[in-house]
C-alpha cells in the first residue's frame, strides 16, 4: 500500500487509550519542569552546548527588546511636558536621544489643544522600532550568524537544497529558525508562518516547483557538486505549552495539543499527495514534523520512516535528551543521542513506521537535536529555565509577507496573507490576542502591512505598493469600529528581496502620512 494511503488508513482506526493519553494536554510524558534549574545539585552546563553563541544571541535579544521596552517610559516623559512653551522641541530631543527617530510634528503641535494622541504615538514608535531593527539586522546579527551550526553546506550534506519551514504564526515562534533550530536563514531556507502551522498547499506547490526548476538549472550544484541529488524539505512546526497546556497552547487549535499535531501532520500529507498527483509518483518533497514547547524552547522531532512518512506518536524529545546527557562527555552524549534516535525509529505499536529514515534525514534530525540543546541551555541561563511570560507578549502585528531579518520570540504576531479575505482566520487570531495584550489596557493595535518585491522584475515595487494599499484598506474596513475609535493603526512598508531597500515606509497620497 502506498505510504500516503497507509497514513490515511491509520488515522481512521481507533486509537489505543494509552497512545491517546500521550497526545492529550494532561499527558505525564510532557516535560512539565524545566530541563534543568541553576543551583540544583547537577550543574546545568552541557558538553554539547555552544555558550559563546548563546551569549551573542542574548546580547542581540537585549538590544532589540530595548528599542521596544523604552517606548512607554519615553512617552510618559514627553506627556509630562506637553503644556510647556517649547514642548515640540523638547519632545523631539527626547525622542532622538532615547529612540533615535523623530515623532510626528502634527501630533506634537496640536497637543496643547487636544492633548497628546498617545495611541498614535505609541503605534508610531512600534513601527519605527521594527524598521530600525530590520535596517541594523546585518551588522547586529553578524556576531552570531556564522556561529549557527545548520549552515547551507550541512543541509546539502544531509541531502537538501532547500528547507521550507512553516511554523505557527504565534509570536512565540518568531525566533524559531535562528534561535530554537539554530539554522542560518539565507537563500536556502524559506520561512512562511501560518496560524496553526496550516500552510497553504497551493502556495507551497508553487514554491517547490520554482526551487526544483532552479535545481534542474544547476543553481545548487555549488553546494555539493551534485545538485541533481539534492531534495526539497518541507518542515511544519506546531507548538504546545508544557506548564499550561489547556491555556497557553496554540490559539488557532484552541490549545488542543492533539489537534495541533495531527492537523500539521495531515497538512504535510496533503502537500505530498498534491505534488505526486500533479507531477508524478516520487516527485513529492521530503517532510518533517516538529513540535515546540514554547515554555522551554525544547523540541519534539517526529521521525520519518523509510517511506518518508511522519507519525504523531513517533518522536524524540530534546528536553529529555538534555537531561539524559547532562554531565556526559561530548562523545558519549553524541552516542546517546544517536542511540535514542535509532531506538525511537524501531518502537512498536501505534508509532511503528515502515523501515528506517534515509541516512541524510537521520543526520539532519541529529543535527537539529544537538543544536537545540544549546537553545534549551539558553533558556536555562538567561530565562531561569522557563520563560517568565509563557503566553503572548507581542509588540505589533505584521500582515502580508514577513519582515526580512527580524526574528525574535514574541516580538510580533505574523499573519501571512495576500488578501484579507484569504488570511482572515490568521488575522482574526492575531486581533483576539491583541484584544488581551493592548485593547483591554486602552492601547491601540499596531498593524504593519508589509510586502516584498523584486527589483529585478519590472513593475514589481509598484504592484507591491498596490497590494499593501488594498490590504491596509481591507483591514481598516474589517475592524472599522476599532479604527474609528483610534484603537487600530496601520502602516505600510515594502522591502526588496535582492536590493538594499528594507522596510521602507509608504506615504498614502490620499490620506497623507500615517505616521
Amino acid at each position: 500500500m502506498n505510504t500516503l494511503k497507509r497514513r490515511v488508513a491509520m488515522q481512521t482506526r481507533s486509537v489505543p487509550a494509552a497512545v491517546q493519553a500521550r497526545c492529550e494536554p494532561s499527558s505525564p510524558a510532557l516535560p512539565h519542569n524545566p530541563a534543568c534549574v541553576i543551583g540544583a545539585e547537577q550543574d546545568c552546563r552541557h558538553a554539547l552546548v555552544d555558550r559563546e553563541a548563546n551569549q551573542r544571541l542574548f546580547d542581540y535579544e537585549q538590544t532589540v527588546r530595548a528599542r521596544f521596552s523604552g517606548v512607554v517610559d519615553m512617552l510618559r516623559a514627553i506627556s509630562a511636558l506637553q503644556h510647556e512653551a517649547d514642548f515640540v522641541e523638547r519632545a523631539q530631543a527626547i525622542a532622538m536621544q532615547r529612540m533615535e527617530w523623530p515623532l510626528p510634528e502634527d501630533l506634537l503641535r496640536n497637543a496643547w489643544v487636544r492633548g497628546l494622541d498617545m495611541r498614535a504615538l505609541h503605534a508610531h514608535c512600534q513601527f519605527h522600532a521594527a524598521r530600525r531593527c530590520v535596517r541594523l539586522a546585518e551588522q547586529e546579527q553578524a556576531p552570531w550568524r556564522a556561529a549557527l551550526p545548520l549552515q547551507p553546506r550541512l543541509l546539502a550534506e544531509c541531502g537538501f537544497h532547500t528547507v521550507d519551514v512553516s511554523p505557527c504564526a504565534d509570536g512565540r515562534l518568531q525566533g524559531v529558525v535562528p534561535y530554537v533550530l539554530r539554522m542560518a536563514q539565507d537563500g536556502h531556507v524559506l520561512v512562511k508562518a501560518y496560524a496553526g502551522a496550516m500552510f497553504d498547499v497551493e502556495s507551497d506547490m508553487a514554491d517547490w516547483a520554482q526551487r526544483e526548476l532552479e535545481r534542474l538549472n544547476g543553481a545548487f550544484d555549488h553546494l555539493s557538486g551534485a545538485g541533481e541529488a539534492l531534495r526539497y524539505l518541507k518542515v511544519a512546526i506546531y507548538h504546545f505549552s508544557s506548564a499550561h497546556p489547556s491555556e497557553q497552547g496554540c490559539a488557532f487549535h484552541a490549545s488542543n495539543d492533539r489537534q495541533s499535531v495531527e492537523s500539521a501532520a495531515a497538512r504535510l500529507d496533503e502537500l505530498r499527495v498534491a505534488i505526486e498527483r500533479t507531477y508524478g509518483v516520487g516527485a513529492a518533497p521530503e517532510v518533517l514534523l516538529i513540535g515546540l514547547d514554547t515554555d522551554l524552547d525544547a523540541l519534539r522531532i517526529h521521525l520519518p520512516d523509510g517511506d518518508g512518512d511522519v507519525n504523531p506518536h513517533r518522536y524524540v524529545d530534546t528536553a529529555e535528551l538534555y537531561r539524559e546527557t547532562l554531565g556526559m562527555p561530548a562523545e558519549q552524549a553524541l552516542r546517546h543521542l544517536q542511540t535514542r534516535v535509532d531506538d525511537a525509529q524501531q518502537m512498536g505499536g501505534w508509532g511503528q513506521g515502515y523501515g528506517s529514515m534515509r541516512e541524510g534525514m537521520r543526520r539532519f534530525v541529529l543535527a537539529l537535536a544537538q543544536a537545540n540543546l544549546s537553545q534549551i541551555e539558553y533558556v536555562i541561563r538567561h530565562h531561569a529555565g522557563r520563560y517568565a511570560v509563557i503566553g503572548h507578549d507581542e509588540e505589533f502585528i505584521c500582515a502580508g509577507e514577513p519582515l526580512p531579518d527580524l526574528q525574535l520570540r514574541n516580538l510580533f504576531y505574523f499573519a501571512h496573507l495576500d488578501t484579507v479575505e484569504e488570511g482572515a482566520a490568521d488575522l482574526d487570531v492575531g486581533m483576539r490576542i491583541f484584544g488581551g495584550l493592548n485593547l483591554r489596557h486602552g492601547i491601540s493595535v499596531p498593524i504593519l502591512v508589509h510586502f516584498l518585491y523584486s527589483s529585478q522584475v519590472p513593475g514589481s515595487r509598484e504592484r507591491a505598493v498596490l497590494r499593501a494599499t488594498r490590504v491596509r484598506d481591507a483591514i481598516v474596513a474589517r475592524y472599522a469600529a476599532l479604527a474609528a475609535q483610534g484603537m487600530l493603526h496601520c502602516r505600510m512598508a515594502v522591502s526588496d528581496r535582492q536590493g538594499s531597500e528594507r522596510c521602507e515606509f509608504l506615504e498614502d497620497p490620499e490620506r497623507g502620512s500615517t505616521h
